[in-house]
């Protein structure tokens, strides 16, 4: 009796994580911060965006959802395809459950950061409209604005036709801030969290998906590989989960604040000691942000924890101390997620040396949002991560290679 009630459980599990699985391939390319590191140029990037990595780092308030730090995207890695109108027009996305609005570049941004990229040509589409909206998003101390467009959205999909949201509303950007966006390997960003952080109130494009029947499931998951060519296997799927990116069992988090995926932190250690939340702090669960993020001050200690010294503008560790380098765990609703010090470092080469930086970031975010850390790409990596809005909970797991 027993054997059937676990295999009826675990049938049960298989059939809600199934459904109909609608995934889409994201490519790994190397960084922003890996590009200017080769060029020798990192050093001048901190100085003309006005960041200093090592005494204080970029700070947001957060407090609306058109407050977006730019630091976020200068080690993302990846990246998935998009196609907007009628014929399709193809763009490269980060899919950010960090924030809620789709936009990318139009043909008429005259900034350089929009002449480096492909531009949406809204008169060559036969199924594009235009509520006559503008947008304004701030990232750093710069801000990305335009107009309000709607069309129909696709992504490419794996082994099925790829879905197809009409009427998505969506933003072209006029004018793109900074050098951040000029080098940078993608066109735009699509929003995947919730809609009350939509700047103009503009329906996000998994809500659409939703509404309009395109997934079985309310849900989406997102694998990270850790293979440094191309990120092979890396996906994102709508409307379900896949067993075979994950060992064990799904551990399931509530979300506490619906805006971010925003879930409760028990504690974090550092070598097996309690070092921050000793009694608990709030966190979110974010593919749009490379790094792992908390409060400066606790970075900085957090650095200082695990040999991380100023290098260069950024944290750096000696890649021959990674083996005696202590573990980091965050405890998240009574499950410990450790982190080895080779998950939570980056591995480069500089000059042909190796060079191996660290995966912690300080970003000071203000009430009434924050203080908040960010469980970024160097956490998913190692976490397969399911996004359940049917449930409003996010699943983890440890991540299969």
């Amino acid at each position: 009796m027993k054997m059937l009630l676990l295999l009826l459980l675990v049938l049960l599990d298989l059939g809600e994580a199934q459904g109909s699985l609608h995934r889409v391939p994201l490519r790994r390319h190397p960084s922003l911060k890996k590009k200017l590191r080769a060029r020798s140029q990192l050093s001048e990037f901190w100085k003309s965006q006005n960041l200093d990595m090592i005494q204080f780092t970029e700070s947001c308030s957060m407090d609306q959802s058109a407050n977006e730090p730019l630091i976020n995207y200068l080690d993302m890695e990846y990246f998935g395809t998009i196609s907007i109108g009628s014929p399709p027009q193809n763009f490269t996305v980060i899919f950010d459950t960090g924030s809620s609005n789709l936009w990318v570049p139009s043909v008429y941004c005259t900034s350089p950061a929009c002449k480096t990229h492909t531009r949406f040509q809204p008169s060559q589409s036969s199924t594009y409209s235009q509520p006559g909206q503008s947008f304004s998003i701030q990232y750093g101390t710069g801000s990305l604005s335009g107009i309000i467009g709607a069309d129909q959205v696709s992504a490419f999909f794996c082994q099925v036709e790829g879905l197809t949201v009409v009427g998505q509303q969506f933003g072209e950007s006029v004018t793109e801030p900074g050098q951040t966006f000029v080098d940078a390997e993608f066109d735009g960003i699509l929003g995947l969290g919730y809609p009350s952080l939509a700047v103009g109130g503009v329906t996000p494009v998994f809500d659409n998906m939703m509404a309009q029947n395109l997934v079985d499931l309310p849900m989406f998951s997102v694998y990270m590989s850790s293979n440094p060519e191309g990120g092979a296997g890396s996906e994102l799927i709508f409307g379900g989960y896949d067993h075979s990116h994950f060992s064990g069992s799904l551990n399931w988090v509530p979300v506490t604040k619906q805006g971010y995926w925003q879930i409760a932190l028990d504690n974090i250690q550092v070598g097996g000691t309690v070092m921050f939340c000793s009694e608990g702090c709030q966190a979110i669960v974010d593919t749009g942000t490379s790094l792992i993020t908390g409060p400066s001050d606790k970075i900085k200690q957090l650095q200082n924890a695990i040999g991380a010294a100023p290098v260069d503008g950024e944290y750096a560790v000696e890649c021959a101390n990674l083996n005696v380098m202590p573990d980091v765990t965050f405890t998240i609703n009574g499950v410990p997620y450790t982190l080895s010090p080779t998950a939570y470092t980056l591995l480069d080469f500089v000059d042909g040396m190796q060079f191996c930086s660290s995966g912690f970031q300080g970003l000071d975010i203000h009430p009434p949002a924050g203080p908040l850390w960010i469980l970024g790409d160097v956490f998913i990596r190692q976490f397969y991560s399911v996004f359940d809005r049917g449930n409003n909970r996010v699943g983890l797991a440890p991540a299969v290679p």
